[in-house]
C-alpha cells in the first residue's frame, strides 16, 4: 500500500488540504487528529479533566471511536454517534492536545491508524504520523504557517461553522496548543529528517494542492 503522512501543527490546513489531495489520487484520507479529538470529547462528557492521566485512562473502556467512510467522506464516531461536528470546538482542540500526551491513549489508538494504513493507499495526518505512526511512508510532508494565520483560518472556519469565536483568544489557545504539542515527551510534533517542509502562510487553497501534488509526484 502507498502511504502519504502529512504532519504540522494545528490550523495549517492539513485536513482541508490531506483530504483534497486524496480525492485526488483515489486514496483513502484518514485524519488522525480526529480520533484524538473523539477521545477528549468522551473523556469531557464522562467529566474527566482531560490533563489527568489516570482520569483520561479511566474513560478509554468506553472510547468507543471509529471511522467511517460515507460517500468517500471520513466521519467519525462515538459508539453510533456521528460526533464528526462536536470535535471542532475549540473546547474539544484543546482536550485533543492534551489527551495526546498520554501514553495509554496513543497506545489505544496507534493499532487502528496503522491497520488502515496496512489496508488502504492513504494520506494520513497528524503531529507525529511520519515519525511515529508510520515511519515507512514513501512520501512525508511538514505543512505550517504562521501562528497568527492559522488562527484566522480556524477563527474564520468557526464563524463559517455558526460557532461563535474571538480571534485572540483563538490565537492563544493556537500558541498554547503549539507549545504542548511540541514539548510534550510522546511523540512531540517535529519535521521528520526526509519529510518536506511546505509553508503556506502566503499560498492559497489551489497553490498549496498545486505544491503537494507536485511533491508526490516527484516522491513516486
Amino acid at each position: 500500500m502507498i502511504n502519504i503522512a502529512i504532519d504540522g501543527p494545528a490550523g495549517a490546513g492539513k485536513s482541508t488540504i490531506a483530504r483534497q489531495l486524496a480525492a485526488g489520487l483515489g486514496y483513502i484520507y484518514v485524519d488522525t487528529g480526529a480520533l484524538y479529538r473523539a477521545v477528549g470529547v468522551n473523556a469531557m462528557r464522562k467529566g474527566a479533566d482531560t490533563k489527568d492521566v489516570q482520569q483520561v485512562t479511566g474513560t478509554l473502556g468506553s472510547a468507543d471511536v471509529s471511522l467511517r467512510f460515507v460517500d468517500g467522506e471520513q466521519r467519525v464516531f462515538l459508539g453510533d454517534e456521528d460526533v464528526s461536528l462536536a470535535i471542532r470546538t475549540p473546547e474539544a482542540s484543546m482536550a485533543a492536545s492534551n489527551v495526546s500526551a498520554i501514553p495509554a491513549v496513543r497506545e489505544f489508538l496507534f493499532d487502528l491508524q496503522r491497520d488502515i494504513a496496512a489496508k488502504n493507499n492513504c494520506i494520513m495526518d497528524g503531529r507525529d504520523i511520519g515519525t511515529v505512526v508510520l515511519p515507512n511512508a514513501q512520501v512525508k510532508i511538514f505543512l505550517t504557517a504562521s501562528a497568527e494565520v492559522r488562527a484566522k483560518r480556524r477563527y474564520d472556519e468557526l464563524l463559517a461553522k455558526g460557532m461563535q469565536a474571538d480571534y485572540k483568544q483563538v490565537l492563544d489557545e493556537m500558541v498554547q496548543r503549539d507549545y504542548q504539542d511540541s514539548h510534550r515527551a510522546i511523540a512531540p510534533l517535529k519535521q521528520a529528517d526526509d519529510a518536506v517542509l511546505v509553508d503556506t502562510s502566503d499560498m492559497n487553497l489551489e497553490q498549496v494542492l498545486n505544491t503537494l501534488n507536485k511533491i508526490v509526484k516527484e516522491k513516486m
